[in-house]
C-alpha cells in the first residue's frame, strides 16, 4: 500500500499532503508554462522547462575543420567568421536572440569585445580567461567555470537587434558559441552592463541552482504553486519479474524521482530496467537500464549533476519535470534470472498540475551501437516532431585496448533539416578539453550541467554527459543529434552507448526497443593494455642509484617513446624494481607480457609476486635496436580494480655497464575464460 510520507530535505515552501487532501489540491489552476523571456531567468526557471522554445532558430559558431579533418582549432584556421583590423571576429549575428553558452580549452589573456545592437564602442571588455574564471562580475562563478580541461560559461548574452563578439589577437584556437535566434516581434531586453537590480536578482537566483547539484532542486521546479505530494515506498524486485513505483490515473506532473540503494542497482548486465507510461500510451516514454538513467557508466555510478546523479547517500536522483495529461506509471522490471531480490525505496514527488498546451511530455532514449558503423556516425536520436533536447549521456569503448583516439569525433546536431550544430572534438560537447592528458580530461568529474563519465585509457573507455537548459536544442520539424566515432570519416569501429533526454508534443518517431540483455550488458576487455611510455601510474620504483624517465628514442629507424629504467648499482633490497598500478575490470587468472625495446644495452626482466619469481626471465637482448613484440612473464591472479605488478632487472649483457630497461607497454591478458 502506498503512502504519503514527508521526506527529508524538500523546500520549505513545499509541503505533504495526505490522501484526504489530494482532491482538493487538484483544483490548483494550470501554471502558465511559457518560455521566460530569454536571460538570467532561464537559468533557473526549471518549471518551465518542458514548455516549448519560442526560438526561431538554434545555431553554434565553433573553430570545427570545414574540410571534415581533425583541425577543430590546432592551428586557428578555422576559429574565426572573419579578421577586422585589431582582432578576430568569433560571431557576428542579428537578433533578436541571446548566447546561452561559451566554451573553449584554451582560454587566453587576449581581450574579449562584446558589441550590442549595432553600438560603435563594446559593452562589455574582458580578458577571454576572465569569461569562465569568476573574476569579472558579469560573469560569476557558478554560472561559469572550467574542469575536465575545459571552460564554460552559461551566462546568457541576450541581444534586441544584433550581437558581435570580437577578440584581440592574432590566432585563438578552440571554441564553441551556442545562440538562438527569435522572430522580429519577439520582445528581448539586450544585456545590461552594469546590471540591473532585476538581473541580479535572477542571477543570485541561478547561482543558487547552480550551486545546488547533487541535492534537493524541487524548489526551483515547483514555481509559484505550493502544493507537492511526496509519496514513500519500498518493494523488492524479484528476479524476472517488476514492480510499480508509481501510478495515477488523475492528471499531474512529476517533479522528482529518487530512488535507493544506487550500489543494489549497480552492476555490468543492464538488466534492471526503469519503464514511464504517459496517458495510457502502451509504448513507454521511458525505456532505460536503470543505471544509465541516472548516469551510471559502465555499471558504476558515475554522475552528481544538477538534475540527475547519485548522492553520496547512495541514492540516485532525477528532477526533470514530467507532466501528463491524464496518467502515469513508472515501474521496474527485472530481466535478470538468477540474481537475488533486491529491496528499493522510491521517493515520487509530484504536482497536482497538469500539462499544459505549451509543453512536451519527458522522453528517454537509451540507444548501442555495438559496433559502430564504418563511414556513419552514431546516432543519439533521429526523429520528427517538435520538441527539445535537454540532455546527452555518452559511454564509449574501443575494441583495442590502450587507444581512445575515436573521442576526436565532432557531435552534429541537424535541426529541421538544416546543419545547426557543429561540434569540435567529443569532450568538448561535454564541456571537458584534451583527453588522456594529466590534470585535465582524466577521471570522473561532474559540474552542474556536464561532466567526464571517467576516463580508462587501458580499457579503452571514456564518456561524457551535458544537460540543457536555456541552451536546449529546439526543433520545430526534426532533429538528428549524432557524434563522430573515429577524428575523420568514422573509419574506426567502436561500443558506443548514448542516453537522450527530450520533451516532445507528440511520441518521437524513433523506436524506443532495446536490445536483447545479452545485447546490452558491459563488454571488459579481455587483453588489456597498459601505456607506460605515456600515463600509466606507478606505485613505486628502484630505491636508489636509479633513474626513470620517459623518453623519445629512435628504434629501428621509428621514433619512438618508452619508459626507461636505468641502474647503475645495486638497490636496498636486492634487484632494481619497478611496480605499475594495473586496473583491471574483472577478477580472473591473467597473461602478463611485456612489450619493449630489444638491443644491445636491454637487460633481463622477471615478473615477481610475494617476492618469489612467477617464471623464468623474460631477455630483451638482440644485436640490433628494435622495438620488439610482447614477450610473456608469467601469470597472475588479479582481482577486479587496482593491482600492483612488480617486475624485476635481473641480469644485464655481457658487457653493458647499466642494468636498463626502455619498456613501452604491459599486457593483461584474461586465460580463465
Amino acid at each position: 500500500m502506498r503512502t504519503l510520507l514527508p521526506t527529508p530535505g524538500l523546500p520549505r515552501h513545499c509541503r505533504t499532503v495526505g490522501a484526504s487532501a489530494a482532491l482538493a489540491v487538484l483544483l490548483v489552476s494550470p501554471m502558465q508554462a511559457a518560455e521566460p523571456a530569454p536571460g538570467m531567468a532561464s537559468l533557473y526557471r526549471l518549471d518551465r522547462l518542458a514548455a516549448f522554445k519560442g526560438s526561431v532558430t538554434v545555431a553554434s559558431q565553433s573553430s570545427y575543420d570545414r574540410t571534415g579533418g581533425n583541425n577543430d582549432g590546432f592551428s586557428g584556421t578555422y576559429s574565426f567568421v572573419r579578421r577586422e583590423p585589431g582582432g578576430l571576429v568569433l560571431l557576428d549575428v542579428t537578433g533578436p536572440g541571446v548566447i546561452h553558452r561559451i566554451w573553449t580549452p584554451t582560454p587566453t589573456d587576449d581581450v574579449v569585445e562584446f558589441y550590442f545592437d549595432g553600438e560603435s564602442k563594446p559593452r562589455l571588455s574582458l580578458p577571454f580567461r576572465d569569461l569562465f574564471t569568476g573574476a569579472h562580475e558579469a560573469f560569476v562563478r557558478p554560472l561559469v567555470g572550467s574542469g575536465a580541461g575545459g571552460f564554460y560559461s552559461y551566462v546568457p548574452l541576450p541581444f534586441a537587434k544584433s550581437c558581435k563578439g570580437v577578440i584581440k589577437a592574432d590566432n585563438v584556437q578552440f571554441y564553441q558559441i551556442n545562440y538562438s535566434t527569435y522572430p522580429e516581434t519577439a520582445s528581448v531586453k539586450t544585456f545590461a552592463w552594469p546590471l540591473t537590480d532585476e538581473d541580479r536578482k535572477h542571477r543570485d537566483a541561478a547561482c543558487k541552482l547552480f550551486a545546488s547539484a547533487g541535492q534537493d532542486v524541487t524548489e526551483f521546479i515547483a514555481g509559484d504553486s505550493p502544493a507537492v505530494v511526496v509519496q514513500d515506498g519500498r518493494q523488492t524486485l524479484q528476479p524476472g519479474k517488476s514492480c510499480t513505483l508509481f501510478e495515477t490515473d488523475r492528471p499531474g506532473r512529476i517533479i522528482g524521482l529518487r530512488l535507493s540503494p544506487a550500489s543494489a542497482l549497480a552492476g555490468k548486465d543492464r538488466g534492471i530496467v526503469l519503464r514511464a507510461y504517459w496517458d495510457g500510451d502502451s509504448q513507454p516514454a521511458i525505456n532505460v537500464p536503470v543505471g544509465d538513467l541516472f548516469g551510471y557508466a559502465w555499471g558504476q555510478p558515475a554522475t552528481r549533476a544538477l538534475l540527475v546523479g547519485t548522492t553520496d547517500g547512495d541514492v540516485n536522483y532525477l528532477y526533470f519535470p514530467m507532466p501528463f495529461d491524464k496518467s502515469a506509471k513508472i515501474e521496474l522490471v527485472s530481466e535478470q534470472a538468477d540474481a537475488a531480490p533486491i529491496e528499493v525505496e522510491a521517493n515520487v514527488i509530484t504536482q497536482p498540475i497538469a500539462r499544459t498546451a505549451d509543453e512536451g511530455k519527458f522522453y528517454a532514449l537509451w540507444r548501442r551501437e555495438n559496433p559502430t558503423t564504418k563511414g556513419k556516425p552514431f546516432t543519439f536520436i533521429e526523429t520528427e516532431g517538435r520538441g527539445h533536447i535537454v540532455g546527452c549521456f555518452q559511454q564509449a569503448q574501443g575494441l583495442e585496448s590502450g587507444n581512445t583516439l575515436f573521442f576526436e569525433g565532432d557531435d552534429q546536431t541537424t535541426i529541421d533539416g538544416e546543419l545547426a550544430i557543429h561540434g569540435t572534438g567529443s569532450e568538448d560537447f561535454y564541456n571537458g578539453g584534451w583527453y588522456d592528458v594529466p590534470g585535465r580530461w582524466e577521471t570522473r568529474r561532474s559540474f552542474p550541467l556536464s561532466g567526464c563519465l571517467g576516463y580508462q585509457k587501458h580499457l579503452g573507455r571514456t564518456g561524457g554527459y551535458r544537460l540543457m537548459l536555456n541552451d536546449a536544442y529546439a526543433y520545430r520539424k526534426s532533429i538528428v543529434q549524432t557524434i563522430e566515432h573515429a577524428p575523420e570519416r568514422n573509419e574506426m569501429i567502436n561500443d558506443y552507448c548514448g542516453l537522450t533526454l527530450l520533451y516532445s508534443a507528440e511520441r518521437p518517431t524513433c523506436s524506443f526497443e532495446l536490445p536483447s540483455l545479452e545485447d546490452r550488458r558491459v563488454v571488459d576487455p579481455k587483453r588489456i593494455v597498459f601505456a607506460l611510455w605515456w600515463n600509466n601510474p606507478i606505485y613505486a620504483w628502484a630505491f636508489q642509484n636509479a633513474s626513470l624517465e620517459r623518453t623519445v628514442q629512435r628504434v629501428g629507424g621509428d621514433e619512438t617513446r618508452l619508459l626507461s629504467l636505468v641502474s647503475t648499482g645495486g638497490d636496498a633490497f636486492g634487484e632494481p624494481f619497478i611496480s605499475f598500478i594495473c586496473e583491471i575490470p574483472a577478477a580472473g587468472r591473467y597473461r602478463i607480457s611485456l612489450r619493449a625495446a630489444e638491443g644491445p644495452q636491454q637487460g633481463t626482466v622477471q615478473l615477481f609476486h610475494d617476492e618469489s619469481p612467477v617464471a623464468e626471465g623474460a631477455s630483451f637482448y638482440a644485436e640490433e635496436p628494435r622495438l620488439g613484440k610482447p614477450k610473456p612473464l608469467g601469470e597472475l591472479a588479479l582481482e577486479e580494480g587496482p593491482n600492483n605488478v612488480l617486475i624485476k632487472l635481473v641480469g644485464k649483457p655481457q658487457g653493458a655497464k647499466h642494468r636498463r630497461l626502455d619498456a613501452r607497454e604491459l599486457i593483461c591478458e584474461r586465460i580463465d575464460e
